[in-house]
């Protein structure tokens, strides 16, 4: 396809500024075909991540509109979303109630930029959050993403934790964001690149208590421990009851500030609104984002415990430390914010998560039994489950296992990338991966999810496992040759 004919401005009379350059308008945006697309984000955006999204097939995708649990395409094809955003669309896609307070905020010409003033949504939210939250959970920074939320919890743990030379843990196959200040607590090599990243950090195997207690009782200047309560990028990983406890007394013991990374676990989507309160346990500091937004906003948030806080910003000298940046409390995005918890729990989400949940995992279970050469676990709480197959050598007959074995390594993640590519080709069903365990299919469908929507994604897996392994293979394949 030709690229579209940008508009060039009509020249004012008198022209104050530089000339307006050729840029594309909304309606051109609007209209635009995948080829061309697929042009400016290879010239424009990332060539590298082009290629895994040609692998998969997302590349023919124009999404026109989405709705509740699915995509609907250029085509009109309507894609089942178990994909989720990773777990940023608790509500689905524009959900009617979120998208009517919105209108109603700009409808009345509200405020966004309250730098100057106080904000009633702010002051709203912050109040909301804190009514969720358990214990003396009722400090709250506002910001976008959940990188931000992070980088805020671990600055409020440090200061507060009273160590002048503070030395921080976290865990293997974590992922905590993107930014150089929680990349550092992020274990992978490839996000780590090759950045200079801060030191005074301990990694520690995930759920290994022992582990973690030799560490914190090794080092005084241990202050901070920092963990996801499930693990998403490690492949939906829990730990038990007694290591959550464990972790609470051993840093009550010591005088150490725990941080609980909520941002994909946490909002309902495991049965609580917290991950953690399944153990029976409340961390010092926690963050929340993706669904924190309504699907719609960019909204994230650190919540503290009031002490642990004051500790840190607690006077006029220290409290514009790490006060909210210029967008942390916008007004539509509080807005929006307000009333999705409000539709949280209006619409018993939370509890729709651990039922459908709990009917998703016993329908991948049946799957697991059916097809015990090809899936290897099913694991997760509510609507965060894994799905992990074997490598790619023991779904062969076992004659080309030892052969194939060699390469398992190398071929880690092409199962699950090729049932991934299929579902969408031929069953209209979008699932995500994990960043560590490349062999796992995470699902994190929006929360208002249905067992009708669980059967339609189950029925699909099962047609595509039913083919066997080696017509999977051939599909895939012709998928790229075409």
């Amino acid at each position: 396809m030709p690229m579209p004919r940008l508009d060039a401005a009509e020249e004012p009379p008198i022209r104050r500024g530089p000339p307006k350059p050729a840029m594309l308008s909304l309606e051109q945006a609007k209209a635009m075909d995948v080829a061309t697309m697929a042009d400016l984000f290879k010239e424009h955006i990332n060539p590298g991540q082009f290629h895994f999204m040609k692998l998969l097939g997302f590349h023919k995708v124009k999404v026109e509109r989405a709705e509740g649990m699915y995509y609907i395409d250029q085509n009109g094809r309507k894609i089942l979303d178990f994909f989720g955003g990773f777990g940023s669309l608790a509500f689905g896609h524009n959900h009617p109630r979120i998208l009517a307070a919105r209108q109603r905020f700009q409808d009345e010409k509200r405020h966004e930029i309250a730098i100057a003033f106080l904000s009633q949504y702010a002051a709203a939210l912050a109040k909301n959050v804190a009514s969720c939250s358990p214990g003396d959970l009722d400090m709250v920074f506002l910001g976008s993403s959940g990188s931000e939320a992070m980088e805020a919890a671990i600055k409020v743990a440090e200061r507060a934790s009273g160590r002048t030379n503070c030395k921080i843990v976290y865990a293997e196959n974590s992922f905590h964001g993107k930014t150089k200040g929680v990349l550092s607590l992020t274990d992978s090599p490839l996000y780590r690149g090759d950045f200079k990243l801060v030191e005074n950090t301990y990694r520690v195997p995930f759920g290994d208590l022992k582990a973690l207690t030799a560490v914190v009782r090794s080092d005084p200047d241990v202050g901070v421990v920092v963990l996801e309560t499930v693990q998403g990028g490690g492949g939906i990983i829990e730990a038990p009851t007694e290591y959550w406890q464990g972790v609470r007394a051993l840093c009550d013991q010591h005088k150490v500030i725990w941080v609980a990374d909520e941002v994909q676990c946490g909002y309902g989507r495991t049965g609580r609104f917290y991950a953690f309160e399944h153990h029976g346990v409340i961390p010092d500091v926690t963050a929340l984002a993706k669904s924190f937004g309504g699907g719609k906003a960019a909204m994230a948030a650190m919540v503290a415990r009031r002490d642990v806080y004051m500790k840190a910003y607690g006077t006029p000298k220290t409290a514009m430390i790490h006060a909210h940046a210029t967008f942390g409390g916008i007004g539509e995005g509080c807005a929006t914010s307000i009333e999705a918890l409000n539709t949280l729990y209006d619409e018993d989400l939370i509890g729709n998560a651990a039922a459908v949940g709990t009917y998703l995992k016993d329908r991948l279970s049946a799957l697991q039994a059916k097809y015990p050469s090809i899936i290897k676990d099913v694991r997760g709480r509510g609507l965060m489950v894994g799905l992990e197959f074997h490598d790619f050598s023991q779904t062969l007959p076992f004659a080309l296992r030892p052969m194939v074995a060699l390469l398992d390594d190398k071929l880690k993640g092409s199962l699950s990338g090729f049932v991934g590519a299929l579902l969408l080709k031929d069953y209209d069903c979008l699932v995500a991966f994990t960043e560590y365990n490349r062999n796992v299919i995470r699902l994190e469908p929006p929360l208002i999810c249905t067992h009708e929507n669980v059967d339609q994604f189950c029925d699909a897996l099962d047609g595509l496992l039913g083919r066997g392994i080696v017509s999977i293979v051939k599909d895939f394949v012709k998928t790229q040759i075409g």
